[in-house]
């Protein structure tokens, strides 16, 4: 069985990361949407909240589970419910930038692979950060995130 992950902290989900994930759950057999759990981070929504608009969100994707990832290594996430690969939406170069040395890394560790999929263009400039930012000031961001998420904002 192939089956990737696709972790991140969707605080909160948008379509650029639907559109990722949608994308994988056509690759593999399964995927994972890691929900992450820094305690170090300050997050707009609980994980059980982010993991509820998630799985509203993606409930008609067959083969993608959504759980919690607790602090440590996605390596370690990875190696523990056996996946064979990590899946990365990239916006652009600074992405890769970042991305490049944990893929390098999570491979040192536990050989899993990271495939990037380059974000649609109409996601390029989406981020969690620009959406809360944005609607905290009273911007309308609904053509970026899904419904589920739009009523947790409101």
């Amino acid at each position: 069985m192939r089956r990737a992950v696709c972790p991140g902290s969707f605080d909160p989900l948008h379509k650029g990361h639907v559109e990722v994930i949608a994308r994988a759950a056509n690759l593999f057999e399964e995927v994972v949407v890691a929900v992450s759990a820094n305690p170090a981070k300050t997050y707009r929504f609980s994980v059980d909240e982010r993991i509820a608009m998630i799985e509203a969100t993606v409930s008609s994707l067959a083969g993608v589970a959504v759980r919690p990832m607790g602090p440590g290594l996605l390596a370690e996430f990875c190696r523990q419910i056996g996946a064979d690969a990590i899946v990365k939406g990239l916006r652009g170069g600074a992405d890769l930038e970042f991305e490049a040395p944990m893929a390098a890394m999570n491979r040192h560790l536990t050989g899993v692979e990271t495939v990037y999929l380059p974000a649609d263009a109409r996601y390029t400039h989406v981020s969690s950060s620009l959406i809360k930012e944005v609607h905290g000031l009273g911007g309308d961001v609904a053509e970026f995130v899904p419904a589920a998420v739009l009523r947790g904002l409101d």
